[in-house]
């Protein structure tokens, strides 16, 4: 899919790897990106500067305000589900309500906003359209202070496949993004290697303009993307140490 020209929507676009997709869509010349999140006055002046962008109030785990966003923001050919949340504890101890913040935002969040926009990916035309799951490393293998993320993300993992098989007739591309730690304000204070968020968002945009289905956008996740495809049980093993 060309970006050039495309109207594309970014869930949690307000910080992080977000603000930087919008930042990298705008380079690529879409002709319109709506930034979406749940507090718009959260959005960078100089974002709002630019013509091509309409800030949208969306809150991906109430489902009025999906459908009222859905109302407000049409001829989407682009939905990047982005937003997402990070909570932090083991699968034997952690609390339960962290897990299901988790699900209820990486998982349900990124199904219910899907759904919504699904008539405008549908009615995109012969551009084609496309939906950008941004996933992670961890949805194919825990690790474990985050198993409540982890699961949520793997759950999203599998809602990207379903949706790949469903929507297959319809001219939408669906893709998965698997990054690995990335340096934004969700991983603060973790001690780990951490990928420039905007080279990881130019990556998972040439992936998209390049027709890959499963993104690899650092070099941390293409690596361990490679063991697993060829060993999983490998990556779980090294993953858990």
């Amino acid at each position: 899919m060309r970006i050039s020209g495309s109207t594309a929507l970014v869930t949690g676009a307000n910080r992080g790897l977000g603000a930087r997709l919008v930042a990298e869509l705008l380079r690529r010349d879409a002709s319109t990106v709506y930034v979406a999140a749940r507090d718009p006055e959260s959005v960078a002046e100089d974002v709002r500067r630019d013509p091509r962008v309409r800030v949208l109030a969306l809150d991906v785990t109430d489902p009025d305000s999906v459908t009222a966003a859905a109302r407000a923001c049409t001829g989407v050919d682009l939905l990047i589900n982005n937003a997402g949340v990070l909570g932090f504890g083991d699968v034997l101890t952690g609390d339960l309500a962290v897990f299901e913040r988790d699900l209820a935002t990486n998982y349900l969040g990124a199904l219910r906003v899907t759904r919504a926009w699904l008539p405008s990916l549908r009615a995109a035309g012969p551009r084609g359209a496309a939906v950008v799951n941004v996933l992670t490393l961890i949805a194919l293998a825990p690790v474990a202070p985050m198993a409540g993320y982890c699961a949520s993300k793997a759950a999203a993992h599998s809602m990207t496949q379903a949706l790949r098989a469903a929507v297959r007739g319809d001219g939408i591309e669906v893709i998965g993004a698997y990054p690995g730690g990335i340096d934004t304000e969700m991983l603060a204070g973790v001690d780990a290697d951490k990928a420039d968020p905007a080279e990881v968002a130019a990556r998972i945009l040439t992936g998209v303009e390049t027709g890959r289905e499963i993104i690899w956008p650092d070099d941390a996740s293409a690596g361990a993307g490679a063991l697993y495809l060829g060993d999983p049980v490998q990556l779980e093993t090294m993953l858990a140490a």
